[in-house]
């Protein structure tokens, strides 16, 4: 994911659509680089080449902002899902689809989100769920009902509990190491975990 707003832009009239795009990516940007602790309407506003009012009047508070540009940096998260043809296929261009677009996301809000959530009494688990809107949970269902189909997994397998390990093992590699999944990783966890877990013995 790329980095949004790296720059201040000289200022144009904008307004709608265009005008909030420009305060959140300049807000992500702030984000990203200091934390939601130094994020300020003064620098996002500078940022975007507008007006602090201009922010202010969008977003009353600083966890509001936060909160938005949170959402607006994770993207929608709608590339389609490739059929690759096999299990192993789909789950190795899942994972990479997971370290594209959600290594940056994942970081910033383990590392620079502290001060939000301790503000607004909130949790990691909370904000995910807003971001994520169940999209991820969808991606790994519609990978499994392939395989079903192709009599690469045992339905007796795939327990609610299985069906969430294979993102819940790249979320804890993630907050654990606070740095992006490796192919190294996606091929062992591929492997040794996921398929062992759910194919026919």
């Amino acid at each position: 994911m790329s980095l949004k707003g790296e720059a201040s832009k000289p200022a144009t009239r904008r307004r709608g659509a265009a005008l909030e795009q420009a305060l959140l990516d300049a807000a992500w940007a702030e984000l990203v680089e200091k934390g939601y602790d130094a994020l300020t309407y003064e620098a996002v506003a500078e940022r975007a080449a507008t007006s602090r009012a201009v922010v202010y009047r969008r977003w009353a508070t600083k966890a509001e902002l936060a909160r938005a540009a949170v959402l607006h940096g994770a993207g929608t998260g709608d590339d389609p899902l490739p059929d690759t043809g096999s299990l192993r296929g789909d789950l190795i261009a899942m994972y990479e689809w997971f370290a594209r677009e959600r290594a940056q996301i994942m970081t910033v809000m383990v590392v620079r989100l502290a001060g939000y959530f301790e503000e607004t009494g909130t949790g990691f688990g909370d904000l995910r769920r807003v971001m994520l809107g169940g999209r991820e949970g969808s991606r790994v269902d519609q990978i499994f009902e392939r395989a079903l189909a192709r009599g690469e997994v045992d339905p007796d397998h795939l327990t609610p509990r299985v069906r969430e390990t294979p993102m819940a093992l790249a979320r804890n590699e993630l907050l654990l190491t606070v740095r992006p999944i490796t192919d190294e990783w996606i091929q062992q966890t591929v492997d040794e975990v996921i398929l062992p877990l759910v194919s026919p013995r």
